[in-house]
């Protein structure tokens, strides 16, 4: 259970993660990154970030660019957050199946 401050942290993370996404997947054209949920540690000092990457078959290759990224994400980020947060959470960057899961689920209910 998290409580109001880590939600509101998160609330934050996600929509300038968002944003600064944008930029990212305008670089590799006919790619959508969006940012589904962002998870806080109770001393706000990691941030579990998920992410949905359409299509689904360039999502290594997207991945592999946000990692090699990484430091640079986090100081856009630690940038546009300077004046609300002490300190920037490291960012941990994973895929969100959910969407790939209901999919597969609606296929057993229907018998495909």
């Amino acid at each position: 259970m998290q409580t109001t401050r880590q939600q509101k942290i998160a609330r934050l993370i996600q929509k300038d993660l968002s944003d600064i996404l944008l930029s990212y997947s305008r670089r590799m054209a006919g790619t959508l990154i969006s940012v589904s949920e962002v998870r806080v540690s109770p001393d706000l000092a990691i941030a579990h970030v998920y992410l949905s990457i359409f299509p689904t078959d360039r999502v290594g290759e997207v991945m592999s660019e946000i990692e090699e990224h990484h430091g640079a994400i986090r100081g856009e980020m630690g940038h546009l957050e300077r004046h609300q947060l002490r300190i920037i959470p490291e960012l941990n960057f994973h895929v969100d199946t959910t969407l790939d899961q209901m999919e597969h689920i609606d296929q057993l209910l229907s018998g495909k």
